[in-house]
């Protein structure tokens, strides 16, 4: 079950504001709310990944993410970041779940689960990425997964620990109940100062958690 949740940014411009800039800023300044918004819609993915989905005809059960979905940070025996070892596991644990190979597999991490593979021997080497990650300055896909970078990954200062995941595209849904919606209008009650408005309303939940896998990576080594 989704649980629904409205998002909303709203800024104002001044007139003063625009008269001492050549270019207004209003289009700038709706970009940058749609932005925020978009944030806040990667917010709510990741949450929905690893944590607790409502489950049950009417959501009143609470399923949490079994253990059998996870990687431990150890899983060689002692903390590390993202490893070959780790990308292997994760592969395994979805095939095992017998997750149907051609539904596209995404691999969420950080900027320094990034950084640990490239400074891999397999990683960078053209007999296992073909799309010459060092070339572009990122990995792009490998393994069966395409990468996608966030800073917004759950981390826990006290261990240095970052909670990453992998999914099939079908294992989490995002419900939109309204798109999102971008206003731009005077504010007589503002002295008429320009407000910039964004909202939207959506809400995200798994929908198999044998096609979600969580990936504890140490950013301390």
């Amino acid at each position: 079950m989704v649980t629904l949740a409205d998002y909303e940014v709203a800024d104002l411009i001044d007139d003063q504001d625009k008269l001492r800039m050549i270019v207004d800023p209003t289009s700038s300044y709706a970009q940058a709310q749609a932005f925020a918004i978009g944030r806040s819609m990667d917010d709510v993915i990741i949450t929905a990944a690893t944590g607790d989905a409502k489950t049950g005809e009417t959501g009143g059960t609470t399923t949490a993410l079994p253990s059998g979905q996870k990687v431990a940070v150890n899983l060689s025996g002692s903390n590390e970041g993202l490893t070959i070892g780790k990308l292997r596991e994760a592969k395994f644990i979805l095939d095992n779940n017998s997750v149907d190979p051609s539904i596209p597999r995404v691999m969420v991490v950080g900027p320094k689960q990034i950084q640990d593979l490239l400074a891999t021997t397999q990683i960078t080497s053209s007999d296992f990425n073909t799309i010459k990650a060092l070339v572009q300055g990122d990995v792009d896909t490998f393994m069966g997964f395409q990468f996608i970078t966030s800073t917004r990954l759950a981390h826990n200062s006290g261990t240095d620990v970052r909670t990453c995941f992998a999914y099939a595209v079908d294992g989490i849904t995002l419900a939109v109940a309204k798109d999102l919606t971008v206003r731009i209008d005077e504010r007589p009650d503002k002295g008429y100062a320009v407000q910039v408005y964004a909202c939207m309303s959506i809400g995200s939940t798994r929908m198999e958690e044998e096609k979600v896998v969580e990936i504890s990576c140490d950013e301390s080594p």
